[in-house]
């Protein structure tokens, strides 16, 4: 598992497998809570097996010390 944050857009990633290829998340679903202070997208593969989540307005979501771990997508 990793994460990337951009910072700029206060977007975060978290891959739950090494790689996602072109194509290869399917499907993207909302997670709609009202607890939820940003918006998270859950991506799944053909099968509904869950590849990443993207979370936007990360810092709303994250925990900083987390985010402060988190690579620069840009960097990679």
């Amino acid at each position: 598992m990793r994460i990337e944050y951009d910072e700029e857009n206060d977007v975060a990633y978290v891959y739950l497998v090494d790689h996602i290829g072109q194509g290869e998340a399917e499907t993207q679903v909302l997670v709609d809570a009202d607890a939820l202070r940003g918006e998270a997208i859950l991506d799944l593969d053909a099968q509904g097996l869950l590849l990443g989540i993207e979370i936007i307005g990360a810092s709303q979501v994250l925990r900083p010390e987390l985010l402060a771990q988190a690579h620069d997508p840009e960097e990679l």
